[in-house]
């Protein structure tokens, strides 16, 4: 398992959906993962230590946990299957462990509140991360990417090449 931390909730620009950009401590590798318009505010509710005047979902969720005597120690995001990503609570109550399925944004969104390490499986970094290159924005107070040609631009940039390429630049 390869330890990640948030380093951005991003509203993709093609689709209009929020994403997280889960970054490995150790390397540049960057897991994109796609997520609904309220996860995504309750994970920037825990970036910004915003507290509501009642428990949200994911703050009833850590009392719960708390309150029956275990503790979230990590979770895992496991899984991509059918363009679905899957995660796990790894919880321990009176030393034994327990393991919940998860969405991973809900996963997510307890383990910034409850301080537990995010957890992303060697294979589905290798498969599905990305190398990029994330600086953090002052005025925006956020990690952008740098650089990063738009959808518009590499279907113009492929267009351009196919209008001037010929069959003998492949060779015989």
């Amino acid at each position: 398992m390869i330890e990640v931390v948030l380093r951005a909730v991003r509203v993709d620009v093609g689709t209009s959906t929020p994403l997280l950009l889960l970054e490995e401590v150790a390397g540049e590798r960057v897991l994109p993962i796609f997520i609904g318009a309220p996860e995504a505010a309750a994970i920037a509710y825990a970036l910004q230590g915003v507290e509501s005047p009642r428990p949200m979902s994911h703050d009833l969720l850590g009392h719960v946990i708390g309150a029956l005597g275990a503790k979230l120690f990590a979770v895992e995001i496991t899984e991509l299957s059918d363009n679905t990503f899957f995660a796990s609570l790894r919880l321990v109550r009176s030393g034994q462990e327990i393991t919940v399925s998860s969405r991973p944004s809900d996963a997510v969104a307890l383990a910034l509140r409850v301080g537990a390490p995010i957890l992303v499986s060697d294979d589905l970094m290798a498969t599905e991360g990305k190398v990029m290159q994330l600086t953090y924005d002052e005025d925006d107070e956020e990690y952008v990417e740098l650089d990063t040609p738009d959808e518009a631009d590499l279907v113009e940039q492929l267009r351009a090449f196919l209008d001037h390429v010929r069959p003998e630049d492949f060779g015989t």
